[in-house]
C-alpha cells in the first residue's frame, strides 16, 4: 500500500473516530456533568468560523494522516493499542503545545478532573482510530497490520 493511501485512510479513520468514539465519550461525560457543553458542538471557532465539530474532525484527521504514514515504522502490536498511544500523544500535544498557543493554561492548569476528561476523550478517540483503520485497509493488511513499507 502506498504512503499517500495510508495517509488518506488514516485521515478518514481519525475523522470517523471523532464522530463516534470521541463524541461518544464526550456524550457520556456530558451526561455525568463533566463536560460543559453537549456533544457535536456547532459553536463557530476562529479564524474561519467553522463549527467546532468540523474543526475537531479536521485536526483529528491530521493526526490520523500522520498515524497512517507512520504505521509501517510502529512496533507490531494490536492496532487499538497503537491507537491508544496516538490518543495519549494527542492529549499531551493539546496540553503542552496547543493550550499555550491559545493562551490557555498548560495541561488544563493541572486540574485532575480536566486532565482526566482530556485523557478519556483523546484516549478513546485513539482507540477508535485503531479499531476503524483496519476496516479501511486492504484485506489482511489491517488485521495483522502488515502494511508494506512502500
Amino acid at each position: 500500500m502506498t504512503a499517500p493511501m495510508r495517509a488518506l485512510l488514516g485521515f478518514i479513520a481519525a475523522a470517523l473516530s471523532v464522530l463516534t468514539f470521541h463524541q461518544g465519550v464526550w456524550a457520556v461525560l456530558y451526561a455525568l456533568g463533566m463536560m460543559p457543553r453537549a456533544p457535536y458542538p456547532m459553536t463557530p471557532v476562529p479564524p474561519l468560523g467553522v463549527p467546532l465539530i468540523a474543526s475537531l474532525c479536521f485536526w483529528g484527521g491530521l493526526y490520523g494522516l500522520v498515524f497512517g504514514l507512520a504505521l509501517p515504522r510502529l512496533p507490531r502490536a494490536p492496532m487499538w493499542l497503537l491507537g491508544l498511544g496516538l490518543g495519549l500523544l494527542a492529549a499531551l500535544v493539546g496540553w503542552f503545545v496547543v493550550a499555550p498557543l491559545k493562551g490557555q493554561p498548560v495541561a488544563s492548569g493541572f486540574d485532575p478532573a480536566r486532565m482526566l476528561v482530556s485523557i478519556l476523550i483523546n484516549g478513546f478517540w485513539g482507540i477508535g482510530v485503531g479499531v476503524i483503520l483496519p476496516f479501511l485497509l486492504p484485506r489482511g493488511a489491517g488485521r495483522a497490520w502488515s502494511v508494506s513499507r512502500g
